[in-house]
């Protein structure tokens, strides 16, 4: 790692550990969590798999909005590194393509049709608790080095004992309604996304920004601030305006 890399490492696990000290969005952490990943271990494409209250991964947090990349994240939790990485509780990191279509042949002809050649998956977990997986797409082969991965499953383990230890969680079965309010919030989060792309005429990526600055700058929740939009109860002309180089989403 670069002197740059390993200060934007550091900074990453300060914020994820300020969360196991105060109120937190578990939403807002996943996202954080994504994003860093995606940008530290050189993927194109990032997205967290969470495990809902009937045992059934689902996307809690993605890096893009795209159709085509959300469908692959839902056959990734049928047959994919995402489930392997939860069920067995280990990292999957694939070499090359044919590792990836030896383990997963749905997936990785879904996977490379979207440009995709290397795939690993982290699981979130706590001792022999899983509560879902961190999976980086990535458009060259490879797996991640030894660094890489030690460095990747440490940055998982900090977001999975933030979310099971936020408010002396002490039971699965508090654990288990914890994950599916922050499920649920990704639902009201969806709404609000499409109400503010519409109003901006920018990206879904972009409306997501501009709601996360929104909640930050007010130091409230990213899931208040998108029930509040939802429901009208938010002007959109409070959101202030997209930023200068917002992607037009007709390009």
């Amino acid at each position: 790692m670069t002197e740059t890399r390993e200060a934007r490492l550091v900074e990453t696990f300060v914020t994820l550990t300020d969360s196991l000290i105060a109120d937190f969005d578990v939403v807002d952490v996943l996202q954080t969590l994504v994003d860093r990943a995606v940008e530290l271990f050189d993927a194109a494409a990032g997205a967290i798999h969470l495990l809902n209250a009937h045992g059934t991964p689902e996307v809690a947090a993605s890096t893009s909005e795209r159709s085509g990349f959300i469908g692959l994240l839902q056959l990734d939790a049928g047959e994919g590194p995402c489930l392997t990485a939860i069920t067995t509780g280990q990292l999957v990191t694939s070499e090359d393509a044919d590792e990836l279509r030896h383990g997963w042949p749905l997936f990785a002809e879904a996977s490379m049709e979207r440009g995709y050649a290397g795939v690993h998956a982290i699981p979130l977990r706590l001792r022999e608790e899983v509560i879902g997986s961190l999976n980086l797409f990535r458009e060259t082969e490879g797996a991640l080095n030894g660094a890489d991965a030690r460095a990747a499953q440490a940055l998982a383990d900090v977001a999975t004992i933030s979310i099971l230890q936020h408010r002396m969680i002490d039971s699965a079965h508090l654990a288990t309604e914890q994950l599916q309010r922050a499920l649920d919030s990704r639902v009201v989060i969806e709404q609000a996304k499409g109400y503010v792309a519409r109003a901006f005429g920018v990206e879904m990526e972009t409306a997501r920004e501009i709601l996360r600055r929104h909640a930050r700058s007010h130091q409230v929740r990213l899931s208040a601030v998108a029930e509040a939009v939802a429901r009208n109860e938010l002007p959109l002309t409070e959101l202030g305006t997209p930023p200068k180089d917002a992607p037009d989403p007709a390009s």
